[in-house]
């Protein structure tokens, strides 16, 4: 859905009662679903095909566009959501999709993402924004439309963004904020000419300045610790978008967003927006049985529905109606949208200790895998496009996108193992058969047991392992639609018989080829998520495992739920391995600097990675972000952060591997909604078709 501008805002909660102090393993979900912004009717891209120029494949939204003429007025329209917020303050560690969902709907948004995921300024409440002076200091004057007003009638001013300036800016520690990335570098704000003109005078240059102040909070919520801390988290007496929030059914699971008559711009077309709590595993029954308008589905569900609506088959030779596959006639109002999600998985490598800490293993490991034979694996059946992703930083179709992968190289068996016995790591001659900790409750070497349990939703905090099957495959099912590229090497077949795992003439699984050094064999801890929705990433996992197998790289695979997964080994560094996800940003030379920035040691000895989960940085990459964030030239601006990102595919410890998949499931006569790709959500034109 929207841009997701979140992962500057990442960080310990304050203590508190009405804080949720423990971060959650959902982040990825809640984070890439955030409707923090707005999207304005008339740069959406309308295709349904696909569109390539130097910045990539472009994998348009898939939101049924209808012009607002075609639009019925009224009506209810259901959406399915994870969990209902715990607070409505987007600027707190516990915000969550939903929070983001709500505020895109009933606060002001001054900048919008197109299709691309471009920052476009929202005629609703800015009739400018620009820079007005670069020396020496930048300035910024915003130009409020006049019709902007609260709920209560006061029209927005330069109090209310003083008043979040403050708030954020992390100098007083009674407010439970996150980071405070941008709002750190303002030196004042103040009115400008007139009351509709805010001034806002940098003491550090902010090239992602697009990226504050959306969403705005009212004066009332910001100037103060207790306002901030607890007022919003329930409700909010005032709003300024085109709906406001009606009511919550704690019982029922809702949240009822109504239209609000006092929005001074293109009335909601919708009466009512109600946001319902349904679990994932039952959205199609909601969707089919009339309870759902639109929800995020599986792709086993999604084929559900596609099949449903294909027409009965009378050609001679077709499987005859008691042997076809059973249909939900329900579904037949009901259509899939697809596109991909504004995140990616990737294959992360901790470096802070064991093998992985030497760069040469680490580079091995991605020379070993196939990262297009996993794009085509998750992707290919989808209908969606399948080339890896070259950039940690831009998705293809962004402004600044290039694949700069070739730092690392492509798949190549033979550069993996000399990587390896220049690393000390020589051919051995013990049993290379990978282990499963974890499957049967083991501990693993950390002392966490090895967990099977249900993954639920929680508080943002950290990436996801994962959320729905990405590819609808069974659990334990080979998720490759041909099965060649991934069982037996690269494109090229490159792959030697006598260096990957086979079967001999007796059926038996011939022993992979090990590494030794100082007596001890090569073993990766490998840390897998499991639950009924990452039958996906298992499968990626055991496939990249046969691939590490063939170079001589054994693997442990330890499979764990929620609390496990994260907090126990991707926070605490407790893996060699891991699958997980991060969102994209429109922002990414702010946004994602914590997630590469080289780990700094505390003074009681530990280790600050911020985000960095991988625990590999440099130095150059730090210079890199931090003179990208400061670069008002936007071109030149991703020209750094582009040759960042060539430093951090050449440090390998983060792959990676594709774009994520996104599918909706929605009722035909829904329009305006649907998958949201790069874009952005603009919430008074959803509604059903005229």
């Amino acid at each position: 859905m929207a841009f997701n501008r979140s992962l500057r805002r990442v960080g310990p909660s304050r203590p508190g009662r009405s804080l949720r102090p423990v971060p959650s393993i959902r982040a990825l979900r809640s984070r890439t679903r955030r409707g923090a912004v707005l999207l304005s009717a008339g740069i959406l891209l309308t295709g349904c095909g696909l569109d390539q120029d130097g910045d990539g494949v472009v994998t348009p939204q898939d939101i049924a566009v209808a012009p607002r003429a075609k639009v019925a007025d009224g009506g209810t329209l259901t959406w399915a959501v994870d969990t209902l917020p715990s607070t409505l303050n987007t600027f707190q560690t516990d915000a969550d999709a939903t929070t983001q969902r709500v505020a895109a709907a009933v606060l002001p948004a001054l900048f919008t993402t197109d299709g691309r995921g471009r920052p476009q300024r929202n005629a609703d409440y800015l009739r400018s924004a620009e820079v007005v002076q670069r020396e020496p200091h930048q300035v910024v004057v915003y130009k409020l439309n006049p019709k902007a007003v609260w709920s209560d009638g006061k029209a927005l001013t330069a109090a209310d963004f003083e008043a979040q300036w403050k708030a954020l800016r992390g100098k007083d520690s009674a407010y439970w904020t996150a980071r405070n990335a941008g709002y750190d570098r303002i030196d004042r704000v103040e009115r400008g000419a007139d009351d509709q003109e805010v001034k806002v005078t940098f003491a550090r240059s902010c090239a992602d300045w697009p990226a504050l102040f959306t969403p705005l909070y009212p004066k009332a919520v910001m100037s103060s610790a207790d306002g901030f801390n607890d007022g919003a988290r329930n409700e909010l007496a005032l709003s300024a978008g085109p709906f406001r929030i009606a009511g919550r059914d704690k019982q029922q699971g809702t949240l009822t967003l109504a239209r609000d008559p006092k929005w001074w711009g293109d009335p909601a077309k919708l009466d009512r927006l109600v946001l319902r709590t349904v679990p994932r595993a039952e959205r199609a029954e909601a969707l089919a049985a009339g309870k759902l308008d639109l929800a995020d589905v599986s792709a086993a569900d999604a084929r559900r529905i596609t099949d449903a609506n294909k027409p009965a088959k009378q050609d001679k030779g077709d499987k005859p109606p008691a042997a076809a596959a059973p249909r939900s006639p329900a579904l037949r109002g009901v259509v899939v949208r697809k596109s991909l999600e504004p995140g990616y998985t990737q294959l992360a490598l901790n470096g802070a200790s064991g093998p992985l800490a030497d760069e040469r293993v680490r580079r091995a490991v991605a020379r070993a895998i196939d990262r297009r034979a996993l794009a085509k694996s998750v992707l290919g059946p989808l209908g969606l496009p399948t080339e890896p992703l070259g950039s940690h930083l831009f998705l293809a179709g962004q402004e600044g996108y290039e694949d700069n992968s070739d730092a690392i190289g492509g798949p190549d068996p033979k550069a993996a193992q000399a990587l390896l016995a220049d690393a000390g790591w020589e051919q051995g001659r013990a049993d290379g058969r990978r282990t499963a900790a974890g499957a049967d409750g083991a501990d693993d070497r950390s002392g966490t047991p090895g967990r099977t349990v249900e993954l639920r939703p929680g508080p943002q905090a950290g990436p996801d392992p994962a959320d729905e099957d990405e590819d609808g495959t069974e659990d334990g099912a080979d998720d490759s639609e041909d099965g060649g590229d991934l069982e037996n090497g690269g494109d090229d077949g490159s792959w030697p018989d006598d260096k990957r795992t086979a079967r001999d003439g007796g059926g038996k699984a011939a022993a992979a080829p090990v590494r030794m050094k100082n007596g001890k064999k090569l073993t990766l801890r490998f840390v897998v998520p499991v639950s009924a929705g990452t039958e996906s990433l298992r499968s990626v996992a055991d496939h990249i495992a046969r691939r590490l197998d063939a170079v001589g790289i054994a693997t442990e695979m330890t499979k764990v739920g929620d609390v496990g997964f994260f907090k126990d080994h991707i926070a605490a560094g407790s893996y060699d391995l891991a699958l997980y996800s991060w969102p994209a940003t429109a922002f990414p030379a702010t946004d994602a600097r914590p997630l590469f920035a080289k780990p700094q040691p505390a003074a009681d000895g530990s280790l600050v990675v911020e985000q960095n989960y991988t625990r590999v940085g440099t130095d150059r990459i730090d210079q890199l972000f931090d003179q990208a964030s400061t670069e008002l030239d936007a071109e030149a601006s991703r020209d750094l952060a582009g040759r960042a990102d060539a430093r951090i595919w050449a440090l390998a410890g983060s792959i990676p591997l594709y774009q994520r998949p996104q599918l909706v499931g929605a009722r035909k006569t829904v329009v305006n909604a649907g998958a949201f790709g790069l874009g952005a959500p603009r919430y008074q034109d959803i509604g059903f078709r005229r």
